[in-house]
């Protein structure tokens, strides 16, 4: 099966790279990530807005770029390559939930997140492990939305939540005094996450069970772009192995001649390379609208966060001591990994869907 990329989509892949190789090296954005609140630079996101990245899956018709999940996926994998920090994907996420919300108030704050004037995040967690309740404890009555939400990607920075309710999907625009917000401790540099109770006006989007359809989809949306993110930290992660082991002597040669560390990097080379092909498999089925779709796309997140723990784990190995060193840049990708593999579906979430799928 050909998956080359065609070359509209090639070429948006290949100006990504520019753009972030340019604006976002991680040797710059590591101080935005280590040092400022927000993690991210507002002044870029603008940018990625005003270059129609916010609009990659929104048709032509509907003021999109219309290069579908396989376009998206090319360019998450290049954000995964620099480990590109900030809400990219959660406004994506919201973007699309957006977009399947009917009514006036759900276009207005659709075109403005799509403009990149507002940050709009879901708010979906409740609890702090991975058992959520079967239903929301949050409640929507009286235009007021009561509850406390957790792991909001971005949330205090956020200008609108999507938040799942006992009714359903509502929005809940920023107070006035901002969100009474916790930051949550995470070893992700280029992640934030809150927990922000709830006791403020909403309105209602959809009811419970539009709610769960919509979200279904934009689930196999979230898990297939972290897929992709995956990939490109895993691409790059082998580079530095590469660059490095090339590099480091010892016994008067590279210690990329030995037999031994060869046989890791191809080992390596094979995980990623088989991502790889889930990622842009399951994209291309999604696109196609496939029966399979869903299937694969499970597939490709199980595959990305197992890949990427194996790949990143051995970046750090065979940098030797320095591997484990903050100056380094091992870690900040294997961090990446790990959150990555947790969020947008976990590994475990995606394997239980192949079983299920299996009926197994």
């Amino acid at each position: 099966m050909q998956f080359d990329l065609d070359d509209e989509r090639a070429q948006l892949k290949q100006a990504t790279r520019e753009l972030l190789e340019g604006e976002s090296p991680l040797a710059e954005s590591r101080a935005l990530m280590e040092q400022s609140a927000e993690g991210f630079s507002k002044a870029l996101y603008a940018q990625l807005a005003e270059l129609g990245y916010l609009g990659l899956l929104l048709p032509e018709d509907a003021g999109g770029a219309g290069v579908g999940h396989v376009g998206l996926a090319a360019v998450l994998e290049e954000m995964g390559r620099v480990a590109f920090p900030g809400p990219f994907l959660d406004q994506i996420l919201a973007i699309e939930t957006l977009r399947r919300c009917p009514g006036d108030e759900a276009r207005r704050w659709l075109e403005r997140a799509l403009g990149g004037d507002v940050l709009v995040v879901l708010a979906r967690a409740e609890t702090l492990s991975l058992d959520e309740p079967a239903q929301p404890e949050t409640r929507l009555a009286d235009a007021r939305i009561v509850g406390r939400k957790r792991w909001v990607p971005f949330g205090a920075q956020a200008d609108a939540l999507l938040v799942t309710t006992d009714q359903g999907l509502a929005l809940v625009p920023r107070p006035d005094s901002g969100w009474n917000a916790t930051p949550l401790e995470t070893i992700d540099l280029a992640q934030r996450f809150a927990e922000i109770p709830l006791a403020a006006p909403g309105s209602a989007l959809l009811g419970p069970a539009a709610t769960d359809a919509a979200l279904a989809e934009v689930d196999r949306t979230g898990a297939l772009a972290a897929a992709a993110l995956l990939l490109g930290v895993m691409e790059r992660s082998l580079e530095l192995t590469r660059d490095y082991t090339v590099e480091r002597q010892a016994f008067g040669a590279p210690i990329a001649s030995f037999q031994a560390l060869q046989h890791r990097m191809a080992d390596m080379l094979i995980q990623t390379e088989g991502t790889r092909a889930a990622v842009y498999r399951a994209a291309w089925a999604t696109d196609a609208e496939d029966a399979d779709a869903a299937r694969l796309v499970a597939v490709a997140k199980a595959q990305a966060g197992d890949a990427s723990r194996f790949v990143c784990g051995e970046t750090i190995q065979l940098h030797g001591g320095v591997g484990y060193t903050w100056e380094y840049d091992p870690h900040i990708y294997y961090k990446r990994a790990k959150t990555l593999e947790q969020f947008y579906g976990s590994t475990r979430d995606a394997l239980e869907q192949l079983l299920e799928a299996s009926g197994i």
